[in-house]
């Protein structure tokens, strides 16, 4: 029999090599088998595990030496402060994308009703959060995959929202003529063969979430092109890059004549997000 204790030395030295955050991935791994809080550690260190507990244990964590994400062991994932249902269906949801939702209340904050359109909203981290904020909003989360539209439904469910309506949609191909007040996307923008992709979580992620042709800029560039037929007069669209494409985003935004472009940067203090405006009349 083992306790909490040597089980957790053990597994944070056996996943030290495949990741920086070792003893806070066997504390959520255990917590998880346990269902416990991870104070429950801390409080019975000596408490021991029984022998299914300790070999669901060794599995999880031979999951992680292998270099799964956390996100995908557990199938959850916190943004915003709330708990999200995450598979490899969908990306990770990360701290940075929290920009998105920070920008979207402030450029929404003045307006009592608003309509807001999602593009490629994965496992729906954005739109819900949205609507969770601001139950007035009425919300459309668009996704070209069949299974995370089926995960975001479920964390729409799980949250209990009923002012977003979920449609299977490339960009806005399938999306029935509206004008919104917002549209925001974190869109692929990795561009092919970009070691990245073989590096850490992303190695475990679906590539049509993460990888885009034209340098990254391919589906970006679609998005400006035909969001100006959906936004109100001085309306806005927000979008997610690469840090080291702000230049070239800025670049699509001019050439296709918005106003009041800006860049946000994240948490890194990178470049992460650029909004415009849209002026009719064009």
């Amino acid at each position: 029999m083992t306790d909490i204790q040597t089980a957790l030395a053990t597994a944070t030295q056996t996943i030290g090599a495949h990741s920086d955050t070792a003893q806070l991935d066997a504390e959520v791994l255990l917590c998880q088998i346990l269902s416990k809080p991870r104070s429950h550690l801390r409080a019975w260190p000596k408490k021991l595990m029984t022998a299914e507990q300790n070999h669901q244990f060794q599995q999880l964590i031979k999951k992680r030496q292998q270099g799964q994400p956390i996100a995908y062991i557990t199938g959850h994932r916190e943004f915003w402060s709330r708990d999200f249902k995450v598979n490899s269906d969908v990306l990770i949801p990360r701290p940075d994308t929290e920009l998105l939702i920070e920008l979207s209340l402030n450029l929404i904050a003045d307006k009592a009703k608003a309509r807001v359109i999602d593009l490629g909203t994965g496992s729906g981290v954005i739109a819900i959060t949205l609507a969770a904020e601001r139950p007035n909003l009425e919300v459309i989360a668009t996704d070209t995959s069949h299974p995370a539209l089926k995960i975001a439904k479920q964390n729409a469910a799980i949250h209990q929202l009923n002012n977003i309506q979920f449609l299977h949609s490339d960009w806005f191909n399938d999306v029935p003529a509206a004008k919104f007040d917002l549209i925001i996307s974190n869109p692929p923008y990795i561009k092919p063969h970009d070691p990245h992709l073989s590096e850490g979580d992303l190695r475990f992620e679906p590539e049509s979430a993460l990888i885009a042709a034209e340098q990254g800029l391919k589906d970006i560039r679609n998005i400006c092109q035909q969001a100006r037929g959906y936004l109100k007069a001085d309306a806005t669209l927000l979008i997610e890059h690469g840090f080291e494409q702000q230049k070239s985003v800025q670049t699509i935004f001019n050439l296709l004549h918005y106003t009041h472009i800006s860049p946000f940067t994240d948490l890194s203090n990178k470049p992460r997000v650029t909004t415009g405006q849209w002026q009719h009349g064009h």
